[in-house]
């Protein structure tokens, strides 16, 4: 099959070339053979994509794959080496027209709803509802799980950290070298991205997502310069051109002497490191528009902070503004409000205007707990460079989505459990999000297919879909349907086009301003109600003890 328009163009194939129809669980084929087996293979299933618990002890999720899910049906065919492979992964009893059946399959039709992309979920909703042969829904179930658990575990991370570092701090994804591999790595950029940071230092994610990129330099890069002796062309252009500086060196030393003599900044320091000085030095006469310089190789204080003002004056006298500077040691909130108090008495000493608004990035091992820690201090960094508790997600390992038969020619299914938050929800359903007077969303109700959807103003009752006595009237002032159709197969369907990355990246910020705060706060966080029609609460409990075996006392 041909990979379906999008746009007027083909749907291209998913980003990571290993997202192949072998990415998926043996058994997933040794099912697919047994339903071809019994002639099955071709009954109409609808199964639910789903979480049954929020991740990080919170009580929200962002839904994150979609695209990368969509891309992967697009092109989903099986390729004479890997149908190759499959008949000598399996008995060798397998009869040969079920390789002929293998060669033919694509996902022509299978039909996908899904909520979309950057959307706030809650558990148990399904975030997808495939429909479609069962032996090809079935070869679809690893790979979905794949592509759509890490993406919504790693962006819920990502708008966690946002939510505490607050709106106006930028957020820099930093993660790449500690990522479990390059999947991990290119992965964690993008949808880190979706979760409301503003940039990362991956420059694979950027070329492939477009994403903004940031970086500077290392501590190695400080450590490698010996002296200023060490930089041989000293000359630098003006910003507008009009003239060059044929010695930018000796206007930062005269700069450093003004800072050491002046009345305000005397006291703080005395020589400052003269090899950080000339990697400073020369950084800037490579990158005199976005001079940003890392501070801690020897001294904050003492050395980093003056030596960066040195440059950044002698800079500004040529017509540049210089970028800021990088923490990535010690007491951060401490070293970030002495900086900025170096950087204010710059400012009034010298008569430089906005000196004192340079911005401070720190970095250093942060994660939720330090953020927060670093609010209840005080702190005066800008921006944050976050890398390995981020992209490891290392508060939790997984989300832990499932993907469950909920309904087989048109016959209803439920998978019973002794563990209630493991029985699913049977049947095909229709999910809606109810909005409350304050703009808020009150409660997500599951319907039966068929069953009228819920109208603005009129009282619906949304039960709890396992415990009796939880249940509440609710008269929604604006109903969102969830579901839409991102893969309509051969129905008539009109199918929603894929947004771009930074759509859904808006959406997702959207989504979570929407919430009521209590939803949204690090302890203790009020659960979000997801509930059942009174329709289809009757129903899964008529299932329920339709397919439980009575037990017998002797």
């Amino acid at each position: 099959m041909e990979a379906k328009k999008e746009n007027g163009g083909v749907i291209a194939g998913p980003t990571n070339p290993m997202v192949t129809p072998l990415l998926t669980d043996l058994y997933q084929f040794t099912m697919a053979y047994a339903y071809w087996k019994a002639g099955k293979h071709q009954e109409r299933a609808v199964f639910d994509l789903y979480f049954r618990k929020n991740p990080f002890g919170g009580e929200y999720t962002v839904f994150a794959g979609l695209e990368e899910v969509i891309r992967f049906i697009a092109n989903f065919r099986l390729t004479e080496e890997e149908i190759a492979f499959i008949r000598e992964c399996l008995s060798a009893s397998c009869e040969d027209g079920f390789f002929d059946y293998l060669r033919g399959i694509d996902c022509s039709d299978v039909e996908v709803y899904s909520i979309p992309e950057g959307t706030v979920v809650f558990p148990k909703i399904p975030l997808l509802r495939i429909e479609g042969p069962i032996a090809v829904v079935q070869l679809l179930e690893t790979p979905f799980l794949n592509l759509i658990n890490y993406a919504s575990l790693v962006s819920t991370n990502a708008a966690r950290h946002r939510n505490v570092a607050g709106k106006s701090k930028t957020l820099l994804e930093f993660g790449l070298r500690r990522a479990q591999g390059p999947d991990g790595g290119v992965g964690a950029s993008k949808y880190c991205y979706v979760g409301g940071f503003d940039a990362t230092s991956n420059v694979a994610a950027g070329k492939l997502f477009g994403i903004p990129l940031r970086g500077t330099h290392s501590h190695a890069f400080v450590s490698s310069y010996m002296s200023l002796d060490e930089i041989i062309d000293k000359s630098l252009r003006r910003k507008d051109g009009s003239s060059t500086c044929e010695d930018f060196v000796s206007l930062v030393q005269t700069w450093l002497s003004k800072i050491q003599w002046s009345k305000s900044l005397g006291g703080i320091f005395g020589e400052t490191n003269q090899s950080e000085l000339a990697a400073f030095t020369s950084y800037a006469l490579a990158f005199p528009n976005n001079f940003l310089a890392l501070v801690d190789t020897y001294d904050v204080m003492r050395s980093g902070v003056p030596n960066f003002c040195a440059v950044a004056l002698a800079l500004n006298d040529l017509g540049y503004k210089a970028g800021g500077i990088r923490l990535d040691s010690g007491d951060l909130a401490y070293l970030s409000c002495e900086a900025r108090k170096f950087f204010c008495s710059i400012e009034k000493e010298f008569g430089v205007p906005d000196f004192g608004k340079m911005i401070i990035t720190a970095s250093n091992d942060l994660n939720e707990e330090t953020l927060d820690a670093l609010n209840k201090q005080g702190h005066e960094v800008d921006a944050f460079g976050i890398g390995t508790y981020l992209v490891t997600c290392y508060a939790q390992a997984a989300l832990g989505g499932v993907f469950k038969l909920v309904e087989i020619n048109n016959q209803p299914r439920i998978k019973l459990s002794e563990d209630v938050s493991k029985v699913s929800i049977p049947c095909k359903k229709r999910c809606y999000r109810l909005y409350g007077k304050e703009g808020y969303p009150l409660v997500d109700i599951m319907t039966g297919e068929n069953e009228p959807s819920p109208k603005v103003g009129e009282r619906i009752l949304c039960r709890h879909p396992f415990q009796e006595s939880k249940r509440a009237y609710v008269v929604p002032q604006r109903v969102e349907e969830l579901l839409r159709c991102y893969w309509p197969g051969i129905s008539d369907k009109t199918r929603e086009t894929l947004p771009p990355l930074k759509a859904i990246r808006e959406r997702c910020i959207k989504q979570l301003e929407l919430m009521r705060p209590d939803h949204m706060r690090r302890l203790n966080p009020t659960p979000y109600k997801v509930s059942v029609s009174a329709k289809l609460y009757d129903f899964i409990h008529f299932l329920w003890l339709n397919e439980a075996p009575v037990g017998e006392l002797q």
